[in-house]
């Protein structure tokens, strides 16, 4: 591409969803942190986001996995929130429509919206069959997300070419999609797409290495923000109001980005748990068995980062912003 036709900046309402990490205590889930997370997610006036790889989507049990639902409803009381539905499968697998069938409807009997993960056997689809998966998708329920994955986060992922693309904002019922390349260019090629074929269409970044794609016009939904949803809400209110400190908070969280989300990229997790713990919000910072460790000593560079979002003032501005109206 080039950079004459790079979107330009658009200074609008974004859009933030928030992926929810699952906390744990003890070797078990920390169902009251979780709930509080939730809570202050969706106060902020984000859409949190569960069963998410935030929250260990491809590790949890079925059973884990519906309680979460089961609470996040009862703290969103009525707002909107989305959840990812996971099947888990092997490489080579045939594409298993049942199977998803059932992850959407235990998140729609639960009144969220499904975030369709990818996996082996629907990325082993050529192109017209992954089509028709989606259209099928779309007919069993109202509102759905899309989902491209890099490898760098699951090997089940595939970014699809900008064809599948355009195919896939003609099905209504998919209101948007996250896109997870970490690729500004790909994902600025999509923002042409939806401005040219369907401007209602979100295209939720993914990209917790550039989260100034908002300003181009994506919307998000990221993992990096469940460390600060407070901030990064506080963020996007600057940017609607015109407020230039927008790039000053910006540059901050992105700093925290870089370092959280280092190789190998999936131990942002236990990042976030470091993170949160030191914020005082989880009550411990283990990640989940199996999923990749940060070392003890990032915890004072975290705690760096933390003193100086303080020291600016940001988290007591951010403490007094209102959730919007649902949507």
């Amino acid at each position: 591409m080039r950079i004459d036709s790079v979107p330009p900046w658009k200074r609008r309402e974004i859009w933030g969803m928030s992926a929810i990490l699952l906390p744990l205590i003890d070797g078990e889930v920390d169902w009251e942190s979780f709930q509080g997370h939730v809570q202050r997610t969706a106060a902020a006036g984000l859409v949190p986001a569960v069963n998410m790889d935030t929250g260990y989507a491809h590790l949890i049990d079925e059973q884990t996995r519906m309680r979460v639902l089961e609470e996040t409803r009862a703290v969103c009381a009525g707002r909107m929130f989305v959840a990812g539905a996971f099947v888990g499968d092997q490489p080579g697998a045939a594409f298993d429509f049942d199977a998803y069938a059932r992850q959407i409807e235990s998140i729609c009997s639960q009144d969220g919206v499904p975030v369709i993960f990818q996996s082996f056997g629907l990325t082993g689809l050529d192109d017209a069959t992954l089509i028709d998966a989606y259209r099928r998708i779309g007919e069993i329920t109202d509102r759905f997300i899309g989902f491209e994955l890099g490898r760098m986060f699951a090997p089940f992922g595939r970014i699809y070419s900008l064809d599948v693309y355009r195919e896939l904002m003609k099905i209504t019922s998919c209101i948007g999609a996250k896109h997870s390349s970490l690729d500004r260019m790909q994902e600025w090629q999509r923002l042409a797409l939806r401005d040219a074929h369907r401007p209602d269409f979100r295209v939720f970044t993914g990209n917790d290495l550039a989260i100034d794609m908002v300003m181009y016009g994506s919307d998000y939904l990221l993992g990096l923000s469940t460390m600060a949803p407070d901030l990064f809400a506080l963020r996007d209110r600057m940017w609607a109001d015109g407020d230039a400190e927008f790039f000053h908070l910006n540059d901050w969280l992105q700093y925290l980005g870089f370092f959280a989300f280092r190789d190998p990229v999936p131990a942002y997790k236990h990042s976030a748990a470091q993170f949160l713990h030191l914020r005082g919000w989880v009550k411990s910072n283990q990640t989940w068995p199996g999923s990749p460790t940060r070392p003890d000593s990032d915890i004072e560079i975290l705690a760096t980062i933390l003193d100086h979002l303080r020291g600016q003032g940001w988290i007591e501005r951010a403490a007094g912003l209102v959730a919007p109206v649902d949507r």
